[in-house]
């Protein structure tokens, strides 16, 4: 079964950020392959983004966010960036900020 992909508006604005057009490309491929067993891949999220996966990409420095909403057959990618702790612009930091200004519709149960 095939699935279908939703970037979010934010994801999107994310991925345009990004200066290098090879890394989009390479993330573009990623997100493309969430089409097929998005639940195989990635990690299961913890705390506030439970219910979101997390997948690494282009050499292990970037993270894609995303939700599977098994219902509709579809893969929502909410969040893309690179995983830098502590810093303000690590992507995890962005995706609950996301979420806690309600940006982001929590997963379905």
């Amino acid at each position: 079964m095939s699935y279908h992909i939703l970037i979010t508006p934010s994801a999107l604005k994310m991925l345009a950020a990004i200066p290098d057009r090879q890394v989009q490309e390479k993330l573009r491929d990623r997100i493309d392959g969430l089409a097929q067993e998005p639940e195989k891949q990635g990690r299961s999220l913890t705390g506030e983004l439970a219910g979101y996966r997390s997948l690494r990409a282009v050499g292990q420095r970037y993270r894609l966010i995303y939700r599977i909403e098994e219902d509709q057959v579809l893969v929502v990618v909410v969040a893309i960036g690179m995983c830098q702790e502590g810093s303000k612009r690590d992507v995890y930091t962005l995706a609950r900020k996301l979420l806690r200004l309600r940006l982001l519709e929590p997963p379905q149960e």
